[in-house]
């Protein structure tokens, strides 16, 4: 199975914003990373994750570029599903979208309104989205979105993987039943090879398979040079996140644990990694380089 390894958005001197992005993702190509995964977030400093997108698979021949995740519901499917279809029409097989149900902050739900409950609309949706991505004409009459003889184009050349995020049995499950793949995040190894397992069996009860090389994590890792203070709140972060999981468990500190803790998920099951700094930092060359020294030897297949 091949092991690849992309790289998170890097927060730099506190802030995910515009400035540097246009080095970044040049410095991602011209070191051949494979990939660059760009979260949704709203009234912050970042850039946003389509936008964001696009610029980077039109600035580059090389880097696969993905949302980690992309909230759906509030969205309409259609559109999304046009904008997908450009991209994986003027960008082949480098087009990564993964999907969440709701913002991970709180404070931004107010931004993605649905008309029912939130994980029916999210089904929903990804069914349009696919069936857009997939055939030449839809009609759909469902709960919640209503389609006549409906198109995108251009049609991409190829399959567009749809990937969800999540780590509770009812979205694994759903992940089994509709999707193409999973980008876990906090979660342990041992967790990590629960979740595919419930995904497999989910996915057999449904009548399909999810290719074996199609479950993957996120990692935060605390570098180095990280302060005390900034170490603290990550580990707060998680903690935030996992209160019932201890921080060592999720969070990779240094470089050594980072390469232990993805071997782990390997014999886990896992095959696909997005490494993000857990902390600020001011030199994200220097991250990078580290990355390229520490971690990409680990790649495979």
């Amino acid at each position: 199975m091949k092991v690849r390894i992309g790289i998170g958005s890097l927060p730099v001197g506190g802030s995910t914003g515009a400035d540097g992005f246009v080095e970044l993702v040049d410095e991602l190509e011209a070191r051949g990373i494979d990939s660059l995964w760009l979260p949704d977030l709203v009234g912050t400093d970042a850039v946003d994750a389509h936008t964001g997108m696009a610029f980077a698979l039109g600035r580059t021949r090389t880097l696969k570029v993905g949302t980690g995740v992309l909230v759906l519901p509030g969205r309409n499917p259609a559109l999304v599903a046009a904008e997908l279809a450009s991209l994986a029409t003027l960008a082949p097989k480098r087009v990564l979208p993964a999907f969440g149900v709701r913002p991970a902050r709180a404070r931004e739900r107010q931004l993605y309104p649905v008309p029912g409950d939130r994980a029916a609309v999210f089904e929903e949706a990804l069914v349009v989205v696919r069936r857009l991505l997939t055939e030449d004409r839809v009609t759909h009459h469902g709960e919640f979105f209503q389609l006549t003889d409906a198109r995108v184009g251009p049609r991409p050349p190829g399959h567009v993987d749809l990937w969800l995020g999540g780590r509770a049995r009812v979205g694994l499950e759903r992940i089994g039943r509709l999707a193409d793949g999973w980008l876990g995040s906090f979660v342990t190894p041992a967790e990590a090879a629960e979740c595919r397992a419930i995904i497999e069996r989910a996915a057999a009860a449904a009548g399909r398979a999810v290719e074996p090389d199609h479950y993957g994590t996120n990692l935060a890792v605390v570098p180095p040079e990280a302060t005390d203070a900034q170490i603290a709140a990550a580990l707060a972060n998680s903690v935030d996140r996992r209160p019932d999981v201890s921080p060592d468990q999720i969070v990779a500190h240094g470089w050594a644990q980072a390469r232990e803790r993805i071997a782990e998920y390997v014999d886990a099951g896992l095959t696909k990694f997005v490494v993000r700094p857990a902390t600020p930092v001011p030199d994200w060359r220097g991250f990078l380089d580290r990355f390229d020294q520490e971690l990409r030897p680990l790649e495979s297949g």
